[in-house]
């Protein structure tokens, strides 16, 4: 019997519109998987440390600081997410 994912990617990128809506005021028109985080979403390093601790809480899991140094748009932050998910 297949287990179903906790979360499907679709799933991962409403909630983090929601996130970044309410904790950000991010315009969530602009939260497409293509965002850039910091061009597109004006995010700057602070924010990008109070959205791991947000994706933390909403995840229940530990995320490594090296593991979203790569991160750059929206669509990365949900593949993150998803690999934390899965693990």
């Amino acid at each position: 019997m297949a287990t179903e994912p906790l979360m499907s990617s679709p799933q991962i990128l409403a909630k983090l519109r929601e996130l970044l809506t309410d904790k950000f005021e991010v315009d969530p028109a602009r939260i497409t998987p293509e965002a850039d985080l910091y061009r597109d979403l004006d995010l700057d390093s602070i924010d990008a440390v109070d959205l791991v601790i947000k994706l933390q809480e909403m995840t229940g899991k530990r995320i490594k600081p090296d593991e979203f140094r790569s991160v750059r748009t929206i669509g990365d932050v949900v593949v993150a997410v998803d690999r934390l998910l899965a693990g």
